[in-house]
């Protein structure tokens, strides 16, 4: 078995711990900046053996995310070349450094919410938001549209279909987020558009 899959392994043995709630916490906090298995592992686990809190663990989840996403921010911030750079080299992710330098440059801070919707590595844009210095407060509040409805979304699902909806979301994580990033960003055009 490789590290990775024995890290995902131990990320859900955590479903049946007393302190669930907060190894969720601590694991959307450390993804968000350096870890590698996303959250969304533990929360699926989570909310199907507990349906009626699938909403609060979402919660728990975008808060651990948006903090972990400001500790992703400050590494690229102060941090960029000792800490934040072996970060993204170590995931493969320097190859994209400049992909993501021209999304900041079109998109500023909207290229943060979607990432957080999607299922793009978000440690990328939390470490690189700092680096090219984006705005803090609108770094925060795209990082908590898009956690929280990324987030929301699988919550949701599984709060209203259970297992079966855990089947769907394994096998289509990534285009449910990508359509729903598709869509949000639609909407907002269409709104700047007509206004």
């Amino acid at each position: 078995m490789t590290w990775h899959r024995r890290l995902y392994h131990w990320v859900l043995s955590w479903a049946e711990h007393p302190q669930a709630t907060w190894a969720l916490f601590a694991l959307a906090f450390a993804e968000s900046s350096f870890f590698p298995i996303p959250p969304d592992v533990l929360l699926i686990a989570l909310c199907l053996g507990q349906p009626r809190r699938a909403w609060w663990y979402a919660v728990v989840c975008t808060i651990g995310s948006v903090l972990g996403g400001l500790a992703g921010y400050a590494i690229g911030m102060g941090l960029y070349e000792s800490v934040g750079r072996p970060i993204l080299e170590f995931y493969g992710l320097m190859e994209r450094y400049g992909e993501v330098q021209e999304l900041y440059r079109r998109y500023d801070v909207w290229a943060v919410g979607i990432a957080g919707l999607t299922p793009i590595p978000y440690k990328a844009f939390t470490v690189t938001a700092g680096a090219f210095e984006i705005s803090l407060p609108g770094f925060v509040a795209a990082s908590i549209v898009g956690r929280g409805l990324r987030f929301g979304l699988v919550a949701t699902l599984l709060r209203l279909w259970g297992e079966p909806a855990r089947e769907f979301i394994d096998r289509h994580l990534g285009i449910l987020t990508i359509l729903f990033a598709v869509l949000l960003v639609g909407g907002f055009f269409v709104i700047r558009m007509a206004l």
